[in-house]
């Protein structure tokens, strides 16, 4: 299980797992709820690049979102497999 803490949304944590490639168990700290779960329902099962690529640069209020974070957190994710 992977956390991370977003900045600049509503959102405190973003808990998720990557298994094969594929986004299972996700789940958001606080936020708008609704939305939140309504993501992670959506997001399960889809690969991380596609992930990245569809939520990258989504805006909300401000220059970043909860998605945006999200696919942030899995950018430095592969970094982390990169560099480690």
């Amino acid at each position: 299980m992977y956390s991370y803490k977003p900045t600049g949304v509503c959102a405190k944590a973003i808990n998720f797992e990557v298994i094969d490639n594929k986004i299972c168990n996700v789940s958001f700290v606080n936020g708008c709820n609704g939305n939140l779960q309504g993501m992670s329902r959506l997001l399960e099962g889809v690969e991380v690049e596609e992930a990245i690529s569809k939520l990258k640069g989504i805006k909300c209020q401000g220059d970043t979102s909860c998605p945006d974070q999200f696919a942030r957190a899995l950018e430095a994710l592969i970094i982390n497999k990169t560099n480690g």
